[in-house]
This record gives structure tokens, sequence and C-alpha cells, in this order.
């Protein structure tokens, strides 16, 4: 009935983790939980053949929200 592959469904769970993560009211989850989707995206990417367009875009957002929690938590 669903013949959705493999990478398929690591696509959809990385749409509902990011999904997820803007649920947040912490910034700090926010930005964690939707690193975790930038990542599972790039993984995506990689398994799409080499999805430059979504590799690219979900590691410019894992270093945004990399810099921001990195700053944040020093500033603690």
């Amino acid at each position: 009935m669903f013949d959705i592959s493999l990478t398929d469904w690591i696509g959809y769970l990385a749409s509902l983790v990011i999904m997820i993560s803007f649920l947040m009211k912490n910034i700090s989850t926010l930005r964690i939980i939707n690193s975790i989707g930038a990542i599972i995206f790039v993984i995506y990417g990689i398994l799409l053949v080499t999805s430059w367009p979504i590799i690219i875009t979900n590691i410019f957002i894992l270093g945004v929200n990399s810099y921001y929690l990195t700053k944040h938590f020093r500033n603690k």
C-alpha cells in the first residue's frame, strides 16, 4: 500500500523534526531540535545522490544554530 523508500522516510522525519522545533517556546531548545532536523536533512540530501541545495542550506542552518547556541551558553 505505502511504497515509500527509506530515503523518503528520512526526509519526512527531518521535516517533522523541523516542524516540532518551531513549537518550542525556549529558543535554545528550538535551536537544538532544529539542528537535529538540519543534520537529518543533510543525511537526506546525501542519500538523494548528493542534492547540494539541501545539503548546503542545512549546513548553513546548522552553523547558525551552533553559533548562537555557543554564544548563549558562553554568556551564562
